[in-house]
């Protein structure tokens, strides 16, 4: 009994002790900060002002964005690189995608799992790439490249599936620790012109290869990112709102910042490249999001990417409150390793054109500042109460303007994004309005997210937290007869 007490209180000691001294270092040190300030006679103009300012350009890219995507899908065909083509930058030489059928190399697909994690989603999605995905004349390798620390039963039904399928090839990678790891030992051995990456969950259209290829074949092009949706949205109220907010992200915002900027994001999976860039970039087993630090380190080489909404992936939402806290903590902080790592780097890049540059560093810097600066509101309302001073009614009045606009400028995203949702899907409009009522929540835990990201960074955690996925997942059951697996589909 002691033996068990002892056990559950050294985490919730650990527990108790992170959240002192993060309340510590993000409320009450800058409260006891703004406090001294105002009894000294001062303000808080300088630092409302900021804020108001960094709120006003997020809110001016976010709208911009979606009046761009509303533009190009219910009034005009909108061309690429619509701010550079305003400002006269020579965008004029791009080439929209060919409309005409091309025919495909040498296909190479990459599907990165840590097995202990994956095994019981991965034999479904090599089923699917197996027999639900239109493949190269000219021939293609799925290559499953994955990790293990011990032995598992799937290794020997995947084994199996590989006989069947000769397509298929495993790629066990001992010792490694991450998914940029596993994706490096991929490279290594990939044979087609065209490389695609997936996580373990996706299930890709079938004719995503085709729909990606007509942008690299012409050359103006280096990778491509697609557009991924929410699988299991019916699983609960959670997975229901992300899938809101991924269509939101997908189908608005990267692909309004395409339309405008000319430019794209590899969001690790659903990405599909040129080998010989991929090759020549690789990936780092020590960032938090190898994906976005291969997009920056890809830019900054003078590669092009391109973001295409019609190249649609499924993918599995965390399912409970600590799995989508621990995802987006490890994306946040990735941003911050990434913005510190090649700001910049990205200020003084010859490759980028003037609005594309623009376009990266404001991103670069709200991933560093857009919290931290967020957050203060917290401490300087404590401040100012504690502090004995008069309510500053201007402050007051502007944060409930910005957070109008910001309610305002959901609203509009979210009806869009719901307009423009691929059929069938597995939420409603109804979802998009419950998540427009709960978006002043989720804002703000976000901005928690970020805060706690933050404070991980300078204190030097940096710990990799898997996705956990739905443990109800049963394996795909297949029939034993003389043809244990499913017969292609053409």
């Amino acid at each position: 009994m002691n033996l068990r007490l002892a056990l559950f209180a050294e985490p919730v000691l650990a527990i108790a002790r992170r959240l002192f001294w993060l309340s510590l270092w993000l409320v009450w040190l800058p409260t006891v900060v703004y406090i001294f300030w105002l009894n000294q006679g001062h303000n808080l103009a300088l630092i409302q002002g900021t804020l108001f300012l960094i709120s006003i350009v997020g809110l001016t890219m976010i709208n911009a964005e979606t009046a761009v995507v509303f533009y190009h899908y219910y009034l005009h065909h909108c061309p690429r690189g619509l701010l550079q083509r305003w400002l006269r930058t020579g965008h004029d030489r791009l080439k929209p995608p060919t409309a005409l059928p091309l025919p495909l190399p040498f296909v190479s697909v990459v599907v990165v799992a840590y097995l202990p994690n994956e095994q019981n989603i991965i034999e479904e999605t090599l089923i699917h790439w197996l027999t639900q995905v239109e493949t190269p004349v000219a021939g293609w390798e799925l290559i499953l490249a994955y990790n293990t620390p011990v032995a598992l039963p799937v290794e020997g039904r995947l084994r199996q599936l590989a006989d069947h399928y000769p397509a298929l090839i495993l790629l066990p990678v001992s010792h490694s620790r991450s998914k940029a790891e596993n994706l490096n030992a991929a490279l290594r051995q990939v044979r087609g012109e065209m490389t695609c990456i997936f996580d373990a969950d996706h299930h890709p259209p079938a004719d995503c290869f085709n729909l990606a290829w007509r942008w690299l074949a012409q050359g103006d092009y280096d990778g491509v990112q697609g557009r991924n949706i929410i699988r299991n949205a019916k699983d609960n109220a959670l997975t229901q709102l992300i899938s809101v907010e991924f269509e939101c992200t997908y189908g608005v915002s990267h692909y309004g910042r395409s339309l405008l900027a000319d430019t794209a994001i590899f969001g690790g999976s659903n990405g599909y490249w040129r080998t010989s860039a991929l090759r020549s970039l690789r990936f780092y087993a020590n960032r938090l999001t190898e994906d976005i630090d291969a997009t920056v380190r890809g830019l900054l080489r003078g590669y092009r990417l391109v973001h295409d909404p019609a190249i649609i992936t499924t993918e599995l939402a965390p399912t409970t409150l600590q799995g989508l806290w621990l995802q987006r903590q490890r994306w946040s902080q990735g941003w911050l390793e990434v913005s510190w790592l090649y700001t910049d780097r990205m200020r003084r890049s010859a490759h980028l054109d003037p609005v594309q540059k623009a376009y990266w560093i404001l991103m670069l810097i709200f991933s560093q500042c857009f919290y931290p600066l967020v957050w203060q509101v917290v401490p300087m309302m404590i401040s100012i109460h504690w502090s004995g001073s008069e309510r500053d009614l201007a402050f007051e009045h502007l944060n409930l303007a910005v957070m109008g606009l910001l309610s305002l400028s959901t609203v509009l995203q979210v009806n869009l994004a719901i307009r423009l949702r691929p059929q069938p899907c597995n939420y409603s409009r109804r979802h998009g309005w419950l998540y427009c009522l709960l978006s002043p929540v989720y804002f703000w835990l976000k901005v928690m997210v970020g805060m706690v990201a933050l404070y991980n960074h300078l204190s030097g955690s940096r710990v990799w937290h898997v996705t956990a996925r739905p443990s109800d997942t049963l394996a795909l059951s297949l029939p034993s007869s003389k043809h244990p697996y499913p017969v292609k589909s053409r």
